[in-house]
């Protein structure tokens, strides 16, 4: 059995397009769990970056979410997060409760009821991509607006208020030092704002996804109003990220590999699987989420994990393992289905998976279809990314046709 005390700083901060993280590769090469230094924190963590370790630790109970509230713990961040009362933080049984309830409202069927919606919020922005004419920033008309205003109609806010969601979340996920206030501003403010909200779909129920969740039952088990607010604000949050992210990194390979561009032209029918091997390779965020912490002494991949211990774990890793995925640095449109980690795994596996593939069916359908000549307007090498945030995405990706 291992005991590794060598420990190894990374700022996991690389972001050369969609380049694969060379800090994160010589981790993943190590093949067993390796002690790291993060940017904030007052602990040293352990990294798991295999494909079925990342599995173990993702559904063992002795590793507990619930365990970092109130400490320090290692992360990318000067400001948490996530909020003490997040689902993101809880352990099973109550965790597997508020999942099982909250999930009622993104069901296949429910989603599917959503599209028609999906499908005019784009269509809208894509009226005004074209009517603003070519070249244009298909950043500023889709990837960032349509996964914003998605979440946000479906959770049934005033559009005027979108604007201040948009911000607040923003400021949620910087990662320089000097945003810790206003992080933890931001952070009470879309509490307060959400609490208020829940409080009045309970009194008028609507067709939105917060009235959804409050009418969700497991025998008599519901939802509580705290429960709810979290939700929602953990909506608002992934609905501005992940979804935002992809759009525009989907497109920038596309546009970048015409191979992959040419493939879709022929074989339009075959979206949602180019989609799901893209999102398996795009390296959407950097560095790690939310950590884990051993509740007991145990071996994890042969190495020994002490009680009070925290653990990472790295789905972009396990995304690029070559024993889960042959070949792993290649996009392989024909590679056999074999679920991903992009949305997570295990008891913290994205509930709102289905929208979210909804969103990226529907956003890269649509642009292709009404954009058939679609080409990038600049040198690949010029395009400008994100360095202010964990995010890996263009700030403007200038497009013509």
């Amino acid at each position: 059995m291992a005991d590794n005390n060598e420990t190894i700083t990374c700022p996991f901060d690389f972001g050369e397009a969609l380049d694969f993280d060379p800090a994160l590769a010589d981790l993943m090469h190590r093949g067993s769990p390796t002690r790291i230094r993060l940017s904030y924190g007052d602990a040293d963590a352990w990294l798991v970056t295999g494909f079925e370790a990342v599995k173990q630790v993702t559904t063992d109970h002795r590793l507990s979410r619930a365990g970092i509230i109130g400490q320090d713990y290692p992360r990318m961040t000067p400001e948490p997060i996530v909020s003490p009362e997040s689902i993101n933080v809880m352990d099973p049984p109550h965790s597997s409760r508020v999942r099982h309830l909250a999930s009622q409202a993104f069901t296949q069927s429910h989603v599917e009821a959503m599209r028609p919606r999906i499908v005019r919020l784009a269509d809208q922005l894509l009226d005004g991509m074209e009517k603003e004419g070519s070249p244009t920033d298909l950043v500023r008309h889709l990837s960032n607006p349509l996964p914003q205003h998605t979440i946000l109609d479906l959770l049934g806010i005033e559009r005027q208020e979108w604007p201040r969601i948009e911000e607040s979340v923003h400021q949620l996920l910087e990662v320089g030092p000097d945003t810790k206030a206003a992080a933890a501003e931001a952070k009470a403010d879309l509490t307060a704002y959400f609490a208020k909200l829940v409080e009045q779909r309970r009194n008028s129920p609507g067709t939105d996804l917060i009235s959804a969740m409050a009418a969700a039952r497991d025998g008599e088990e519901q939802l509580d109003d705290r429960e709810l607010a979290v939700m929602a604000l953990m909506l608002a949050l992934s609905g501005q990220d992940t979804a935002t992210c992809e759009i525009s990194d989907i497109v920038y390979l596309l546009l970048t590999r015409p191979e992959l561009m040419e493939h879709l032209r022929r074989r339009p029918e075959t979206l949602t699987g180019v989609l799901h091997e893209m999102l398996r390779y795009i390296p959407f965020r950097k560095g790690v989420g939310i950590p884990r912490v051993a509740l007991e002494d145990m071996e994890l991949d042969g190495v020994q994990i002490r009680a009070g211990e925290f653990v990472h774990v790295s789905y972009l890793t396990a995304n690029r393992d070559p024993e889960r995925f042959p070949d792993p640095d290649v996009i392989d449109l024909d590679r056999p289905g074999a679920p991903h980690m992009t949305f997570g795994w295990g008891g913290h596996r994205c509930i709102a998976m289905p929208l979210a593939m909804a969103e990226l069916e529907v956003a890269i359908g649509r642009l292709l279809e009404r954009f058939p000549g679609l080409r990038l307007a600049v040198p690949p090498e010029e395009v400008r990314w994100d360095t202010e945030t964990i995010r890996r995405f263009p700030l403007e990706l200038p497009v013509a046709w």
